[in-house]
């Protein structure tokens, strides 16, 4: 299978801005078929019955199902058995690898013409016969505005990606005055410090905060909260929604765990509307 990143000339025909792969060849010419060259067009989506009806209400109309992926070999790094601390080689790589998912989910949804990407999910898994690798996914639907509705694309002129339900979008867009602009994350690789021989006796049987495990969570929290933070504000942004903090251990030891701090950025386009007032008669005694 051929790959846009393969080659430096071939890179540079395609305009792909990913430093690594890139998004097959074969998947490009499959995103282009379902635009209608060379055929009828034909769209996929992981939506529910439900989610597409209300699109349709909406006036938008999902485009295709886009995924971006990539298998990361995640290095080595050591922390002090009895220190708190940041891990920043594990931390830069799990997020550039999440980047590179991201970015050709983005440039697939480029393909099909979209304006934006809903119900983004990224995943995390491994497998058997690549120890120390993980296979990082980005997964979405990428859906089309309304003709003469505005720009609903970024800044930087590529599709909104956000983690909403097609019923938050609807919500978002018809009540709030706010649009999507980004997925935003940030993350944190943190050793959870070992407690030492006499601190553990110290504590055995006693009702004791554990300070140091305390100010390890804290601190890797914030680290991650604050890069999200960062991400959005660089971008303009006006806030946050719908923002989630996940812990795992991925491949390490148990002191050894990712946080990862995500929720989708928006941004403020006009003002808020009334919702209707609908009337429910129960069928219920």
């Amino acid at each position: 299978m051929s790959f846009f990143g393969g080659g430096r000339n071939q890179q540079q025909q395609s305009n792909v801005n990913t430093t690594q792969g890139g998004v097959p060849l074969d998947a490009v010419s499959r995103l282009r078929r379902m635009r209608g060259e060379g055929g009828p067009p034909l769209f996929t989506s992981d939506l529910s019955v439900s989610e597409f009806v209300l699109l349709e209400q909406l006036g938008w109309r999902p485009l295709g199902l886009v995924l971006g992926s990539s298998i990361y070999h995640v290095g080595i790094q050591y922390g002090n058995f009895y220190q708190n601390q940041e891990l920043q080689y594990l931390s830069a790589a799990m997020y550039e690898a999440r980047e590179f998912a991201m970015s050709r989910m983005e440039e697939e949804a480029d393909v099909l013409g979209a304006d934006g990407i809903v119900g983004v999910r990224l995943e995390v898994g491994g497998y058997a016969w690549a120890e120390n690798a993980l296979e990082f996914i980005a997964v979405g639907t990428a859906v089309k505005g309304p003709e003469n509705s505005g720009t609903w694309r970024t800044r930087d002129n590529k599709p909104f990606t956000s983690d909403f339900s097609v019923q938050d979008f609807y919500k978002l867009v018809t009540s709030t005055g706010y649009v999507p602009r980004e997925l935003v994350l940030g993350n944190c690789v943190y050793h959870i410090a070992h407690q030492g021989f006499m601190q553990a006796m110290r504590t055995l049987g006693n009702n004791v905060e554990l300070n140091n495990y305390t100010e390890a969570i804290y601190d890797a929290r914030e680290l991650a909260m604050s890069r999200m933070q960062a991400e959005a504000e660089a971008h303009g942004a006006d806030g946050i929604i719908g923002m989630q903090i996940v812990e795992k251990t991925h491949i390490w030891s148990p002191h050894v765990i990712e946080f990862m701090a995500i929720g989708t950025s928006v941004e403020k386009r006009g003002e808020p509307k009334p919702v209707p007032l609908t009337f429910q008669v129960g069928l219920n005694d």
